[in-house]
Formats: structure tokens, C-alpha cells, sequence
């Protein structure tokens, strides 16, 4: 099937970066078409049921990647409108302005960007705004300058969570509200009011939003962005390769798989990938042609390569007291982000995770055989839970890589020990911290079930890095604007553009990224 139209741009994919840019063009009045492999996630009672999403991973997509040695995995990738963000915990942090330069870690160097912390901060500013970022500017001592606060106040602490923060701060620490992209307005207490959409559940991270309560890009930005009448959506539609014209300088056709097995042809000035770091790199090196044999935008020989994921940890603690929260992500604290008195390099940043409850536990508890004390039942168990995500930065390594196979099958290289130290002396030192924080000093159990996963490489929600911006073509795949170097017309706006990827969660710089280039696209289309 040919699609007689010929669009403006065509964006493949709708999470972060591709939903957003949509969003930011849909006003220019140019004719946009949004490409989505996958279709609007059901809404059902299994969005919110602990034992579909993390035990059987209903919504997860029925796929395999390969790891280094040929083994099969299933990554953590969801393909619905709206991408990961349908299933992100709407943690929206900027990246500290010392994540733009060179940082020296333990583990290597994590190089720097090509724009600077500056360049960056008013589109941080705006998507904020636009995604409903709840926080409050100037509790973390580690972030930059904003040029404006959210507008939105911080989600206020339940009373165990608020106990946590008092008692992080009599030890000298500094805790500060997590900025969470939330559709919430709250009482005097803190209690979801009668108009608010988000009503303040336990359900928060991890799950679709049954109530559109979450700031998802399908929420904020597709859905917005096609009530404009020269904004159109294709769902079902997988991208398999771009060609180019004979000069091998433009993208011409975006070639399609449609559900029912038929091929489709779109046409459009300019084309952006946004398919994710590990889809987007893929599609690249599938579209190699006799001008680009190695995949297009690939010239550098980069495509693919400096896969990150984030060094993450997802630990329970068990409280002495027990823990009634309900919406617990509300704290985070990155006093050892640079480094500490006893470690000269970084370490990360910890933030609360959404809360456990008991079909959660059930599922994590073969992992924890003589780790948890057998006199405590799940329930009970589940009631003490105190949940926490510790996050370290993955360093860019080459031999990171997504390729291909004879097949097509991908194939994903990565080192599982890449920079781990910081990361292993961030869980000491909130572990050393638990007997002053109302917890069981020996009892922090690995939460690994929250990662969708039985081995590291599964983790794949933080992806980033494949297709890395920058200014020199020998060494990076997209100049500042996210264009790609050997092309005329083609751009890349999800996390792939990452030359470094920080220790917070990457989905905020992601939004961001795509309004700067959005302001580029809108001006040059006039």
C-alpha cells in the first residue's frame, strides 16, 4: 500500500521524544504524520493488578533480543501510543549541570555534551510545565539554576514518608520532594480533591493510569497534538527500513509492516525516529543501502554503539513501624550524586519507588531464601515495605552495542559491571543509614521483580546512547539539532541522542530535547 499523502515530517514512534515533538508541531498548521507500531494500551481492571504487569508481565512486548552470547531475553519494552511512558514512574528530573561536562568516575570518563547545562534550561522550564511536574525548586542542593518553579507544588509526604525526610535531615542529609508529572491538585492535607484526576493511589509507578491521572506522553501530547486537524496517527504500524534517494543525501519513504502483514510507503520532507535507543539504532543499521552500507546516519560507525542503561538497584527496606503510604513516591535525595567524604567519584542518587504490596512480595520471594525472616508473612511483610530505587550512571562503552543478525534478530552487548562501585557504595551507605531511618539495619532486600527482570541486560526502560549527538562527524551520528550528519532530512529525538547519560531517570531531558528540536523543526519549515 502507498500513502498518497506527502507530509511535512513524519515521526516514528510516541513515547517521550516522538509524542512530545508531535505535540510541539501540531500548532505550526504543517501536515504531521505519527507512525506507532503498537495501539492505545486496553484499559482494564489487569492496568492496576500487581500479579499482570510485574509477575506475568501482561502488557510487556511478546518479543526476544539476543544478549553476547547468543542467549535470548525478553527486554523491557512496551509498545502502545505513548511508548515506556504508558509504564515509567513520571519521575522527571533534569540531569545536574555537571552531567554536561566531563565527569571523571571511578569506572572511566563520561564525556561531554555538545550544549551546555544552559542551553538546556528553559526547555527543562517548559517541559515541566507541560508535563505537570509536581516539586519544589531549591530543596536539592545538587541541581541547577531554574529559571522559573515548577508549577505545580510538591506532592506532600504520607506521615511515614515524612518521618523518613525528618529523620534523613537530623542525620545531615538532604532530602527534597521527587518532581513527579502527576494530573493531581491536593488539600491542605495532601488529599487528592474532588476534581483532581490523579486520586493519590498505590498504584503510581510501574502501572498504566487507569484514570489519566499520570502524566503520559499519550495523555499530554498524541492525544492533545490529534485533535489538530493536520495532525494524523497510524497505529499498528512497524517501521522496517527508510530509503533514500539515489544521492543517498535524503530519506524519501518510511517502509512499513502493517498488522496484517501487508507493506506500507509513507513520503515526507523530514523524517524523525523516535523509536527508542535500541529500535532506533536497529532501524538505522536495517536501512543500510549502497550509499550508506553501513546503516544510515552511520558513517562514524557509532550507530548502535555506547548503549546505556542506567546502573540501578531496586532494594525494599523493612520498617521497624509500619508503613501505611499509599503514593510513596514523593522523596528523593542526591546528597552523594558527585561523590562523598570517603569516595572522591560519583555515587548516584536514591529516590522512593512506588509501594510494594503483598502479590508483589509473593512473586519476589524465591529470590529471597535466607534473606528475609521466615516469621514474617507476606502481608506483613508488605505492610513494613519501604521501597527504594538507587540509580548510578552506566558509562558509554563502544563495545556496547546493538547490532543485527542474518535475521534481523537484535542482538545487545553489554558489560553488567560497567562503573558498578559508586553503585555498590550507594547501597552501603543507605543500608548504614537504616537503623537510623526507623528500618531493620539487615534487612534490604533486592527488589528485582520491579525491573521486569532475571538478568541485568532485561532492564532496558533507561535505554539510551546508540545514536549520540555531537559535533564532530567522525565521532558522533547527530550534529546539535539532532539531524543526522549524512543527511539532509533526517533527525533522532529520544534518548538515543545521548552522549552521557547522568544518574537521575532520563525521561525529563528526553521531553526537553524534543522541544528544542521542535523550536529547530518549526523554524525550518517556515
Amino acid at each position: 500500500m502507498a500513502d498518497n499523502e506527502h507530509y511535512d515530517v513524519i515521526i516514528i514512534g510516541t513515547g517521550a521524544g516522538g509524542g512530545t515533538l508531535a505535540h510541539r508541531l501540531a500548532s505550526t498548521g504543517k501536515r504531521v504524520l505519527i507512525l506507532e507500531r503498537g495501539g492505545y494500551l486496553p484499559r482494564e481492571r489487569d492496568n492496576w493488578e500487581s500479579t499482570a504487569v510485574f509477575v506475568k508481565g501482561k502488557y510487556r512486548a511478546p518479543e526476544f533480543w539476543f544478549d553476547k552470547h547468543g542467549d535470548r531475553f525478553p527486554p523491557e519494552v512496551n509498545y502502545y501510543v505513548g511508548g515506556n511512558t504508558k509504564f515509567y514512574g513520571a519521575a522527571l528530573f533534569r540531569l545536574r549541570p555537571e552531567d554536561f561536562g566531563e565527569l571523571r568516575h571511578h569506572g572511566g570518563l563520561s564525556p561531554a555534551w555538545p550544549i551546555r547545562y544552559e542551553d538546556m534550561e528553559p526547555y527543562y522550564t517548559r517541559a515541566e510545565h507541560l508535563y505537570l511536574v509536581h516539586g519544589r525548586h531549591g530543596e536539592d542542593p545538587s541541581e541547577g539554576p531554574a529559571s522559573a518553579q515548577y508549577a505545580y507544588p510538591p506532592v506532600q509526604h504520607e506521615p511515614r514518608i515524612q518521618q523518613l525526610s525528618d529523620d534523613m535531615e537530623k542525620r545531615g542529609l538532604h532530602p527534597f520532594h521527587l518532581p513527579i508529572g502527576v494530573n493531581l491538585t491536593q488539600d491542605e492535607h495532601g488529599r487528592a480533591t474532588h476534581e483532581s484526576v490523579c486520586i493519590r493511589c498505590n498504584r503510581v509507578d510501574g502501572f498504566p493510569c487507569l484514570v489519566r491521572g499520570k502524566a503520559d506522553a499519550q495523555v499530554i501530547c498524541v492525544d492533545p497534538a490529534l485533535e489538530y486537524p493536520n495532525v494524523r496517527m497510524e497505529t499498528g504500524t512497524n517501521v522496517r527500513r527508510l530509503e533514500t534517494d539515489p544521492s543517498g543525501r535524503s530519506v524519501t519513504t518510511v517502509v512499513a509492516e502493517l498488522e496484517d502483514g501487508t507493506t506500507a510507503r509513507f513520503r515526507s520532507d523530514i523524517v524523525v525516529v523516535a523509536c527508542g535507543a535500541v529500535n532506533s539504532a536497529a532501524l538505522l543499521l536495517r536501512s543500510a543501502n549502497e550509499r550508506h552500507p553501513g546503516g544510515l546516519a552511520n558513517s562514524s560507525d557509532v550507530v548502535g554503539r555506547h548503549y546505556m542503561r542506567h546502573n540501578n538497584l531496586a532494594l525494599m527496606a523493612v520498617s521497624k513501624e509500619p508503613n501505611d503510604t499509599l503514593f510513596q513516591k514523593t522523596l528523593a535525595m542526591n546528597d552523594w550524586y558527585l561523590g562523598a567524604d570517603d569516595w572522591d567519584y560519583p555515587l548516584g542518587g536514591i529516590q522512593m519507588l512506588g509501594k510494594s504490596d503483598s502479590d508483589q512480595i509473593r512473586g519476589e520471594a524465591p529470590r529471597w531464601a535466607g534473606m528475609a525472616s521466615p516469621n514474617m508473612p507476606f502481608e506483613v511483610l508488605a505492610h513494613h515495605a519501604v521501597d527504594f530505587w538507587l540509580c548510578g550512571e552506566d558509562l558509554p562503552q563502544p563495545e556496547n552495542r546493538v547490532t543485527l543478525d542474518d535475521q534481523g534478530g537484535i542482538h545487545l552487548a553489554l558489560d553488567e559491571k560497567n562503573n558498578i562501585k559508586g553503585l555498590e557504595r550507594l547501597q552501603h551507605k543507605l543500608q548504614g543509614n537504616l537503623g537510623h531511618l526507623g528500618m531493620h539495619p539487615h534487612h534490604l532486600l533486592p527488589h528485582s521483580l520491579y525491573l521486569h527482570k532475571g538478568m541485568p541486560i532485561g532492564a532496558t526502560a533507561h535505554q539510551a546512547g546508540t545514536v549520540r549527538f555531537g559535533t564532530d562527524p567522525r565521532s558522533s551520528a547527530l550534529d546539535v539539532n539532532c539531524k543526522a550528519h549524512d543527511l539532509d532530512n533526517l533527525y533522532v529525538v529520544d534518548t538515543s541522542f545521548f552522549p552521557s547519560i547522568g544518574a537521575v531517570n532520563p525521561s525529563l531531558t528526553a521531553i526537553a530535547n524534543a522541544l528544542r528540536v521542535g523550536d529547530h523543526l518549526a523554524e525550518r519549515l517556515g
